[in-house]
């Protein structure tokens, strides 16, 4: 089956050239992915979440960062990459069994454009639409709700998701791009841009404090910073990640330090050294309330000195 997909996709979404290339495969687990070259970077995308796996601008080792010990299996979330988490964040506030940060991540999402830009970026677009889910995930969600995911790759690159209401009803989203950034070492790695800002640190049983000074990553660190929307910077003393949002007024900062990264199976050897994630969310007190109609996107754009 995940053949017959792939050569469909290709038949209409593929994009070939002497300077750029866009293409599909049978990855891991037997999932399809997106395989993107154009003269700045490289890219692989998974369609199961719609899920960055990789991006390498020319001459820089890979922004994104995947477990080595990452498990690729359908309906399940994969460990790395830029998962999304919609149409909660979190836990499902009264559902405990329903699956944390929703099931935009474990789903097989269709592709629905692709394109060569004049400036040298390829762009493709995902899609998400609840009323084509299966059973099971419909009984979770019954509202009518669209979710477009456009990611531009290039020099920099971007990723824009829509969530538009096609029900009657208003509704209220929670959302996040949870990337993983590839670090040189978290012990070297600071954050800048959440000085002054207010977060629930959910290592301390959710008490509300306030961001003195960067972000020095000292163990396990979960956070969720409140009412920002201000670019956020991650130095790891080699090189500069910019991350730059409208749309999200929430930044969660999370790396599971080395005691609860021993118990989690799939973050390798080490794993937490070399990763950290910093997320552009709606959640907590900023998730979105969408009234029948209504559309809002998230845009988030990341680059590197």
């Amino acid at each position: 089956m995940s053949a017959v997909i792939v050569e469909d996709l290709n038949n209409n979404f593929s994009l070939d050239n002497a300077k750029y290339s866009l293409g599909f495969e049978v990855g891991d687990g037997g999932i399809p992915v997106a395989k993107i070259s154009n003269v700045y970077a490289t890219a692989c995308i998974s369609l199961q979440g719609a899920n960055v796996l990789s991006w390498q601008p020319e001459g820089e080792a890979d922004v994104i960062w995947l477990s080595n010990d990452a498990i690729f299996s359908p309906g399940k979330s994969v460990r790395g990459g830029i998962p999304i988490c919609w149409p909660w964040f979190g836990p499902h506030k009264t559902r405990p069994d329903f699956p944390a940060h929703g099931f935009a991540r474990t789903c097989l999402w269709q592709v629905v454009g692709s394109r060569q830009l004049d400036s040298g970026q390829t762009q493709v677009d995902f899609r998400l639409d609840t009323t084509q889910l299966d059973q099971q995930i419909q009984q979770m969600w019954s509202t009518a709700t669209v979710l477009d995911v456009q990611i531009t790759i290039g020099r920099t690159l971007s990723l824009s998701m829509t969530s538009c209401n096609n029900s009657t009803e208003t509704i209220a989203i929670g959302e996040a791009l949870h990337t993983y950034f590839s670090i040189n070492d978290i012990s070297e790695t600071t954050v800048t841009g959440l000085e002054d800002v207010s977060y629930l640190d959910k290592t301390d049983s959710f008490k509300n404090k306030v961001q003195s000074g960067c972000v020095v990553i000292d163990g396990e660190v979960d956070r969720v910073y409140l009412k920002t929307s201000d670019v956020v910077m991650i130095d790891d003393g080699v090189r500069r990640i910019i991350i730059d949002k409208t749309g999200s007024q929430t930044t969660v900062i999370w790396n599971p330090g080395a005691i609860i990264a021993a118990k989690m199976g799939d973050l390798g050897v080490d794993g937490f050294r070399k990763m950290l994630c910093v997320e552009s969310a709606n959640a907590a007190d900023d998730i979105i309330q969408l009234l029948p109609g209504e559309r809002h996107t998230l845009t988030v754009t990341y680059s590197v000195q």
